[in-house]
């Protein structure tokens, strides 16, 4: 996937699309992930991380990180070719798999129906959300400023994501579902998710878990809680 041209990631995109599936999830949810990257300023170098959380508690139960060279360039709306070999890594060395994943980037709510959280969703084969800082594409109404107010994203005359408060005054989050969960329900755990923070809890969490093995305060591996 790395060695694709971005002609050739185009096309991956547009050809896949029809495989994302959109449904609720089945059972109750107990187990949550987040995964993020961090980038070593002027190296090719980066740390990908995922990491598990109890739910409803969000305390965190396990996680994985991983240093990667990386390969692919940068291109807006390309970035889950750039992304998903290390977060594949990463999820694969995981000692604890979550029921579904929350990614720091689009899901649905991408030019081409197809950002990170949706290609991680069907090469992982798990139920996926995005949740991103900026809005990719579409626009939405303005929010109220209470938490849990939204608007929904429309691009070409499609609901494609969420535009969510998180907490009360601060910039929204732009929630997406990426592969096997539903747009509203998508909505709901990224809201559920919060604990005080712009960024849900699951995000926010890998996002400290890479910066900290960047900073090499954390080693690359795996954590497993004991108790």
């Amino acid at each position: 996937m790395e060695d694709l041209s971005p002609r050739e990631a185009i096309r991956w995109q547009r050809e896949h699309r029809s495989q994302l599936i959109f449904r609720p999830l089945s059972g109750s949810v107990t187990l949550v992930g987040g995964a993020d990257l961090s980038y070593e300023i002027g190296s090719d170098l980066a740390y990908a991380g995922i990491v598990v959380l109890d739910f409803p508690a969000l305390e965190i139960s396990a996680w994985s990180v991983v240093a990667v060279k990386m390969s692919f360039p940068y291109i807006p709306g390309l970035l889950s070719f750039r992304e998903i070999p290390p977060l594949l890594t990463a999820w694969q060395q995981l000692p604890l798999r979550p029921q579904l994943v929350m990614l720091d980037g689009h899901g649905y709510a991408h030019p081409r129906r197809m950002g990170v959280a949706c290609h991680f969703g069907l090469v992982a084969d798990i139920p996926t959300i995005g949740c991103a800082k900026r809005i990719l594409c579409g626009r939405h109404e303005p929010l109220d400023q209470k938490k849990g107010r939204f608007q929904p994203i429309i691009h070409e005359e499609e609901v494609v994501g969420y535009a969510l408060r998180t907490k009360d005054g601060v910039k929204p989050v732009y929630v997406s579902p990426g592969h096997l969960i539903e747009a509203g329900q998508s909505r709901e755990l990224a809201l559920a998710c919060g604990s005080g923070y712009r960024l849900p809890e699951t995000t926010r969490q890998a996002h400290l878990l890479v910066n900290a093995a960047r900073r090499g305060e954390v080693e690359p591996g795996v954590w497993l809680r004991s108790d």
